[in-house]
């Protein structure tokens, strides 16, 4: 109704009308007059930066559960830990990655006035590697090994050779996050550095399949050699390209033979190469039947022949004992880090598809950047965020890995409070977790938030109890309760 029609419109028009406008004025105008406000709302809405997450109290657990069960091991076979700064100096990390990597580097701005000494012509250039090599001195560490090598020349004097560490800590990397590869991670290290033995490498074998068989995943370990491929280059008489192609190669199974070798072709690797690599990237069959093949091939390569022969020894240890899991020669494991001089190691899941779990290989003149020659390393990286992701998927973490809390004793006030504290004290010096819940709540709430962090044992204890220094021991389980003493109670949970 328009408004002169409202004047003599009688009183249940008037109001009909009085909503058809309050209606129109909601449903369109208003909502933009809204629209900022959302944005305001949004924008302070906290949040963390993509390709790093938060982890809740039970997703903590299980990974603390994996944490553990890897030092375990680590441990067993005479690993020491050790622990390395957050960020290291730039001209540490440089140049150890290669080009791709150096390009993931995450770096750090120099505190205060970063861009003093640079004059306004380089700042309107804007020649980002020249700026940044400027205004930055230190980046986020992008991996374990490197820091450990610097580790290695800066205290050699207080180290005895061979020296076994362990190194469990975040790395950073300026990743595209996608599915399974985050910019923020954790990777568990063990190395060797001193020894060039072919033992070390059948060690951290053994170490793979260990920490992988306690864990419930079933892998395959796949092993190359980097003599090997530096065979292969020369063979096909590329030798100086022997960075690109390995780059390419290592993307065989992501990305298909036919992408590898238009990669190839635009870095430069001739067609006539191209064409002399295929047989090799194409060899079947077991290990001796390709090490044969290759020993024909790379017969004119004095690296390639070597390489081979350490893969031969190399797979005649795993032979030895034999392994959990699956072990594979694949040629076309290249790894793409320019470090590796020997053994290359992958570490792939069998039954879920999250790309390589654990990683590593030889390298023998990582520390020879720093200072120190002649010094020998191999070692293994385990990326826990992927295996965490990998246990989630195949549903192989059990409740006791979400379970902190064995018992809670329920609080029914202040003088009951008193008794409950000396029961959850003999627990405690008896090795068994528990709590009291802090307020003399309703017994109900209690119940309840026993129930949501998955306690399994409750302890009641009332004026009855209090008075025959008893208590009431509930399974949360069944439901099933028993009158039972303190150290009856102690006794009971030690054996479950």
């Amino acid at each position: 109704a328009g408004p002169q029609d409202r004047k003599t419109a009688g009183p249940q028009d008037r109001k009909t009308a009085r909503l058809q406008d309050r209606t129109t004025f909601m449903s369109f105008p208003f909502f933009f007059l809204l629209l900022p406000f959302v944005f305001y709302l949004n924008k302070m809405k906290p949040s963390i930066p993509k390709g790093t997450r938060d982890f809740s109290p039970e997703e903590m657990m299980k990974r603390e559960s994996i944490f553990e069960t890897i030092k375990k091991v680590f441990r067993y076979y005479g690993y020491q830990p050790i622990e390395t700064p957050a960020m290291e100096n730039l001209s540490t990390l440089l140049g150890k990655y290669g080009e791709e990597g150096d390009k993931l580097l995450f770096r750090i701005l120099n505190s205060g006035d970063f861009l003093s000494g640079l004059s306004d012509e380089e700042l309107l250039g804007r020649e980002v590697n020249k700026l940044s090599s400027s205004m930055c001195e230190r980046g986020l560490r992008y991996d374990l090994t490197v820091p450990f090598a610097r580790y290695v020349v800066q205290h050699r004097d207080d180290i005895v050779f061979p020296f076994k560490r362990y190194q469990i800590q975040p790395v950073w990397r300026a990743d595209r996050p996608q599915k399974g590869r985050y910019r923020e991670f954790t990777q568990c290290d063990a190395d060797v550095i001193g020894s060039d033995s072919l033992l070390n490498e059948y060690e951290l074998i053994r170490i793979i399949d260990d920490i992988f068989r306690d864990l419930g995943i079933a892998i395959v370990i796949k092993i190359n050699n980097r003599k090997i491929l530096s065979g292969i280059a020369e063979i096909i008489g590329e030798s100086g390209r022997i960075t690109d192609i390995t780059v390419a190669i290592d993307k065989l199974e992501k990305i298909g033979i036919d992408a590898v070798n238009e990669e190839l072709k635009d870095k430069g690797v001739s067609s006539e190469a191209i064409g002399r690599l295929q047989p090799i990237l194409k060899l079947k069959g077991s290990t001796e039947e390709k090490l044969s093949e290759l020993e024909t091939t790379l017969s004119a390569s004095e690296a390639g022949l070597k390489g081979i022969e350490e893969m031969r020894k190399l797979f005649s240890y795993i032979a030895s004992t034999p392994l959990t899991a699956m072990t594979e020669l694949d040629l076309t494991l290249a790894r793409g880090l320019n470090y590796y001089t020997g053994a290359i190691i992958e570490v792939k899941a069998r039954d879920a598809s999250f790309g390589s779990i654990c990683g590593g290989g030889r390298y023998d003149n990582l520390t020879g950047v720093f200072g120190l020659e002649g010094v020998s390393g191999v070692g293994v990286s385990f990326g826990a965020d992927r295996i965490y992701d990998v246990m989630t998927q195949l549903n192989l973490f059990s409740a006791s890995d979400v379970v902190q809390t064995k018992v809670m004793i329920v609080n029914f006030g202040e003088y009951e409070a008193g008794y409950a504290l000396k029961i959850r004290s003999s627990l405690i010096e008896n090795g068994i977790s528990a709590e009291v819940y802090p307020d003399a709540a309703k017994l109900k709430k209690q119940m309840s938030y026993a129930d949501s962090r998955r306690i399994p044992y409750i302890i009641l204890a009332g004026d009855e109890e209090i008075k025959g220094s008893m208590v009431t021991l509930k399974t949360m389980s069944t439901g099933e309760q028993k009158l039972m003493s303190v150290d009856e109670v102690v006794d009971l949970l030690l054996k479950v």
